[in-house]
């Protein structure tokens, strides 16, 4: 009967050892994490074709070479208006964004003229003030400009931001509602060169181009690395006085969740100086004006550069 009872528990024990070992195994497959068992990191973007390509190239590196489970937000309306609070309070995890905006836009400090100076003092304030982390940046300046129809610049005889102030009263302005509340912005804008427009409007980023196609509006604000500049037979105006600043495009990250998932730095540091300013306006153009998908142009990018 002992002899019995002894067989029986050493069944139950044999079991209970097998049941643990599968669950190790699962919970800690891959790069030795319990990513599979926790909430997915979520990546973000505004609605563009230049954000939706570099969310993309944010998750396929994390899918690819981590085991940290993603879940994609793209396009969100408003831009960073909308996506910095959410940043902050956790809704999203990472998401593309650019020097410029951060130091003068979120932060609301004065315009620095070095680049690589803005890019420190913005990396250092944003830790700082809102326990975020700037990863370096991807090399290209997707800087402000201002873009009207090819034929109505060469009607008025238009190359520079000077000359359009000049005939600026002939003209309706449509930008996004972001380009109006920024320091760096419209106010400021119009002061520099004396832009009294016939009208304003606000409207959604993803949609002036179309706007301004239609002749719903005349100039728009755009960003230089636009694919759908050419699209729509558009000219971009020179910034003679050099109001803008830079906006060197780089990977935010809340520390919190850099601190979860550590191998993220490692995974997404890898884009740091590899995309030119020439590159990443093809790239929109393949999306903008061939209607390519974002992702596949994406990944296409990320293996033609060795990282996949």
């Amino acid at each position: 009967m002992n002899h019995t009872k002894s067989k029986v528990i050493c069944i139950v024990l044999l079991a209970l050892l097998l049941t643990f070992s599968l669950t190790g195994c699962n919970n800690n497959g891959g790069n030795g994490n319990e990513a599979a068992t926790n909430d997915p990191v979520v990546i973000a973007s505004k609605p563009h074709a230049e954000q939706y390509i570099l969310g993309e190239m944010l998750a396929i590196l994390l899918e690819e070479n981590t085991d940290i489970p993603v879940t994609r937000n793209f396009g969100i309306a408003g831009g960073t208006s909308n996506l910095h609070p959410a940043m902050v309070s956790g809704e999203i995890d990472i998401y593309p964004e650019y020097t410029g905006t951060g130091w003068m836009f979120v932060l609301q400090r004065d315009l620095i003229g070095d680049s690589r100076e803005m890019f420190e003092a913005v990396r250092d304030e944003y830790q700082d003030e809102f326990n975020i982390t700037w990863l370096e940046p991807y090399g290209f300046n997707n800087t402000f400009t201002l873009a009207m129809p090819a034929a109505l610049a060469e009607e008025y005889g238009l190359q520079t931001f000077s000359d359009l102030g000049e005939a600026a009263e002939n003209f309706i302005f449509g930008a996004e509602f972001d380009f109006y509340e920024r320091d760096d912005g419209f106010d400021a804008l119009a002061e520099t060169y004396n832009l009294n427009f016939k009208e304003t409007r606000e409207m959604d980023i993803g949609l002036k181009y179309q706007s301004i196609g239609a002749g719903e509006v005349d100039v728009i604000n755009a960003f230089s690395t636009d694919g759908q500049i050419s699209l729509f037979d558009l000219v971009i105006l020179e910034d003679d006085r050099g109001f803008f600043p830079t906006y060197y495009a780089a990977t935010m990250v809340r520390t919190d969740t850099l601190e979860k998932y550590p191998e993220i730095a490692d995974a997404l540091g890898v884009l740091e100086g590899q995309i030119s300013d020439g590159e990443m306006t093809e790239m929109n153009y393949q999306v903008d004006k061939l209607n390519r998908d974002a992702a596949d142009v994406a990944r296409e990018f990320l293996e033609s550069k060795g990282l996949l």
